[in-house]
């Protein structure tokens, strides 16, 4: 087939996704599989093949994501349920003073969305914007967009949370670069969108705090005498970011011979790994914030049966994501992309961000545009030949564009609007532009950092 036409046939691929997703409701990972399925069949691939490129698509990525996903939704369950998120918010609002509060939330919020997910840590730690609140009279929004903008920068941008996660893994990026130009990227991000965007939109929108109960006031003062300490919660959330940054730094000097390998080097790289390094600092928070703190056995199973749920959705999303990518290369779809690009000279985190941003517009799911982008631009950058730093900032590009205009077809909208008590125009006018606001500062910043970086 000639490149225009398997071009064509990329645009007929997205057009079905968005039909299955958008108008027949069909689940994410249905849809990708069809989709899929869909390709192979419209680019003329033999009927078995397209079989051992769905197989092999979803071995690549499963063999990787399910283990990374599984054992960190477990970690961020016992983090939720042990009262850590809440040591965390308490102990950084204390520090920072209430001068400062919507900093504190922020950094919170930056922090605590490692290992939680997003709409998880929303819910645990919005009471205390609306305590904030009711204390300072000013509007909500001043205090919970910063919370929101620190949980979705980390959610979006630093892995170990799933989005970047997938992403890496189907472009094969390392996590370690991720890591660091997520932080490198997503605090100043985390900053305009938050603290600043927050204390204007605050200004515009008033949103009164919700009325509290006898009953919930002393159930808050109780929990806050039977938190863990703020030191340990600090120090699991770091553990498996500092390895397996380590891991990386160990690979890096090796592959540039500035130290032979050694029995040090292959054991720092070895718990470094995010497989180890995730069960590392899971088996210590489950001994540190459920043990050592009383719970049984049978509690922490719970706990873990409780994490894995939403985990499965992931891990299978995530493995259509990895099928599509393999049909793309398979079928010759992704060389004839890669050609077109390279012809137009597009820069592969430019198409990154802008192919995330479409996706995300039209059909409103965070997760489904990054790992459908990332299908997507994974043989262009294998055919560019994009060395890990670059492959990093794609996968940074690809979590920007996906992080684009939230609005009426995305769950977090209306979680966001339900919890803060706000009418569909005050979300648009609040969460929306925050959205948007993380969504280019953050390009802005990658693009700026891959014009020095390669």
């Amino acid at each position: 087939m000639s490149t225009l036409t398997l071009f064509l046939v990329t645009l007929v691929a997205i057009g079905l996704l968005f039909f299955l997703v958008i108008k027949l409701k069909i689940h994410a990972f249905i849809s990708l599989m069809l989709t899929s399925v869909f390709v192979g069949l419209l680019t003329g691939m033999p009927l078995m093949d397209i079989i051992k490129s769905v197989q092999d698509g979803m071995g690549n990525v499963l063999g990787f994501i399910a283990i990374v996903v599984g054992i960190g939704s477990i970690f961020g369950e016992i983090l939720q349920v042990s009262g850590g998120a809440e040591t965390l918010s308490r102990t950084m609002l204390r520090r920072f003073g209430e001068e400062r509060s919507s900093w504190a939330l922020m950094t919170t919020g930056f922090i605590i969305a490692i290992p939680v997910f997003l709409d998880v840590g929303f819910i645990i730690l919005v009471p205390m914007a609306y305590a904030l609140s009711r204390k300072t009279g000013r509007s909500v929004l001043y205090y919970a967009i910063p919370l929101l903008a620190g949980l979705a920068v980390t959610h979006a941008f630093v892995p170990p949370t799933p989005g970047p996660i997938a992403v890496a893994e189907i472009i094969e990026a390392q996590l370690g670069w991720v890591i660091l130009f997520g932080f490198v990227v997503g605090f100043p991000t985390a900053v305009v969108a938050g603290p600043y965007f927050g204390r204007y939109i605050a200004k515009k929108i008033y949103i009164a705090p919700p009325d509290i109960s006898v009953e919930q006031k002393m159930l808050s003062e109780n929990r806050q005498e039977d938190l863990p300490s703020f030191s340990w919660v600090i120090s699991l959330i770091g553990l498996p970011l500092v390895l397996i940054l380590l891991s990386t730094i160990a690979g890096l000097a090796l592959s540039s011979d500035w130290v032979q390998d050694n029995i040090f080097l292959e054991v720092v790289r070895f718990i470094g790994h995010p497989f180890i390094a995730l069960l590392i600092a899971t088996l210590l928070a489950m001994y540190v914030l459920g043990v050592k703190r009383n719970y049984t056995g049978s509690q922490l199973m719970q706990v873990a049966n409780k994490a894995l749920g939403p985990a499965g959705l992931i891990i299978l999303v995530t493995g259509a994501g990895g099928v599509f990518k393999q049909i793309l290369v398979d079928s010759g779809v992704g060389a004839a992309l890669a050609d077109m690009v390279s012809n137009k000279n597009v820069p592969p985190v430019v198409l990154a961000y802008l192919l995330a941003a479409i996706i995300r517009l039209t059909q409103g799911s965070a997760t489904v545009a990054m790992i459908t982008a990332a299908g997507m631009v994974a043989p262009v950058i294998e055919v560019v030949g994009t060395g890990e730093i670059g492959k990093a900032l794609v996968v940074l590009a690809i979590a920007a564009g996906a992080t684009t205009f939230s609005h009426v077809n995305d769950s977090g909208f209306w979680l966001v609007g339900k919890y803060l008590n706000m009418t569909e125009k005050q979300t648009l006018r609040s969460w929306s532009i925050m959205e948007t606001i993380i969504s280019v500062v953050g390009f802005s910043l990658i693009l700026l950092l891959s014009l020095f970086l390669h």
